[in-house]
């Protein structure tokens, strides 16, 4: 059975950062794209950043970029979300998504999410249960 878990949220003070683990179980990552999103109260799902397993591409949100880094550690079948200089509007619920296996993993079911793509975002089939993220003095 598929499953994703994520943990790493809490309070944390503006310009602070905070490391979110999106963990795998039931699946290898190897060939998958692993999204993170977020979502705040009253606003729409947002893609804040991806990447494809295989060969490392990865995408970010305009708003995130510079301040956030997705990497992976595919021996502990893990995804991580790096946030630094964390700021208010960044508060939401954090969740990572995983769509695959491929093999190649189709760029565009990352790129799809974020500025410049020429299609319609490319919906992620599993999803994890969220990390509240809270940014606030």
């Amino acid at each position: 059975q598929v499953q994703l878990v994520e943990s790493g949220g809490g309070l944390v003070q503006p310009g602070g950062s905070l490391r979110l683990s999106c963990a795998a179980s039931g699946f290898r990552l190897d060939n998958y794209a692993i999204g993170w999103f977020r979502q705040a109260p009253g606003k729409e799902r947002e893609a804040v950043s991806c990447i494809i397993t295989r060969d490392g591409q990865s995408f970010y949100a305009d708003s995130v970029k510079g301040r956030f880094a997705i990497s992976r550690d595919n021996a502990e079948n893990t995804i991580y979300l790096q946030m630094n200089n964390l700021r208010p509007e960044d508060t939401a619920v954090y969740y990572c998504a995983a769509e695959g296996p491929y093999n190649p993993v189709p760029t565009p079911i990352c790129s799809s999410w974020y500025s410049g793509s020429p299609i319609g975002p490319i919906e992620f089939g599993s999803w994890g249960q969220g990390t509240r993220v809270t940014v606030s003095s």
